[in-house]
């Protein structure tokens, strides 16, 4: 680690222990550039900014705080809810499902019950469902459900895969007979170092073989990162297979590096922004400030920017 590198990781760290201090107030104001809001509404509104700016979303409920079964309902109703607000706002959106939400950690068949209503029902509206990755953990359950789903005929379901995890090119070329919708992005999530790179080259490399082994398996790619480089290898391994925009797109976080959203979108790539909305927006910002203390710090310095110049910020 450089000089310069080590005392930011600190300050990053210190930033993140004093977080369960800040009042709640103050922990809404640095979040509400990066969730859209507690309600449904906020969201419709933030997606058709986005849509108006030539970026498409996925939508996401925030609710990974699950303790019971009538919970993980609550939160697949409220995917419902999404689903036809989507049809009736006509938002380009699809949504992004976590699995706890829907009670993986309660009962896998409980699970998959909703989880196949929700898809069901977007098939219903011509949507897409993508089921996001959590930690370690739930890996295989995750894919044993996406697995099942895909061979009872649901096409319209896609799922992610992290760069940081030593199994994933792997993981890769066990779905290929699937031809699977894959999001590539590099994981919050640390894990133990045996299944988990931990330098920052070597989750760069991972990722690289990751997208490389989605687009060699002739399937679809959601390249989902901020990094400028991997954006630029992304690009790359696109260009070297003269694929059109309809046979890959860029991810971004609602908030996280705009200027080089906008630079994608000019140049002719689809890019497609995660919206996170819902009422565990403060357990949300925390869980993921914590499990990613250079977001911390990312945000503690932008915030302060805002602060400082007000004007050059402009809308979301």
């Amino acid at each position: 680690m450089s000089r310069i590198a080590a005392p930011v990781a600190i300050l990053d760290k210190a930033i993140v222990r004093l977080l369960p201090a800040v009042p709640r107030p103050v922990v809404r104001r640095i979040s509400n550039r990066y969730i859209a809001g507690s309600e449904l509404s906020d969201a419709t509104h933030v997606v058709r900014t986005v849509n108006a700016h030539g970026k498409l979303a996925t939508i996401d409920v925030l609710g990974e705080e699950i303790t019971n079964e009538e919970e993980t309902r609550v939160i697949m109703r409220a995917y419902e809810d999404v689903l036809a607000e989507i049809d009736r706002a006509g938002l380009e959106s699809n949504i992004s499902v976590k699995l706890s939400g829907l009670g993986l950690e309660l009962d896998y068949e409980l699970c998959r019950a909703n989880l196949t209503r929700v898809i069901e029902e977007a098939a219903r509206r011509g949507n897409f469902v993508r089921i996001d990755m959590e930690d370690a953990s739930t890996t295989d359950d995750t894919l044993s459900l996406y697995r099942g789903l895909r061979e009872s005929g649901h096409d319209n379901v896609g799922v992610v895969l992290q760069a940081s995890l030593r199994r994933t090119v792997a993981d890769v070329e066990a779905l290929a007979d699937l031809e699977p919708s894959v999001r590539v992005c590099k994981g919050i999530y640390v894990e133990s170092p045996e299944i988990q790179f931990r330098e920052f080259k070597e989750v760069r490399a991972n990722f690289v073989r990751a997208v490389d082994a989605v687009l060699d398996a002739r399937c679809y790619v959601a390249i989902a990162t901020h990094d400028e480089w991997l954006i630029d290898e992304g690009k790359r391994l696109v260009r070297e297979r003269g694929l059109t925009r309809d046979e890959y797109e860029f991810q971004m976080l609602l908030g996280v590096r705009p200027d080089l959203g906008d630079a994608l979108v000019a140049e002719g790539h689809k890019l497609r922004i995660y919206v996170p909305f819902g009422a565990h927006w403060y357990e949300y910002s925390l869980r993921r400030l914590q499990e990613n203390p250079s977001i911390a710090g990312y945000i503690a310095s932008d915030t302060i920017g805002r602060i400082l110049h007000p004007r050059a910020n402009g809308t979301r």
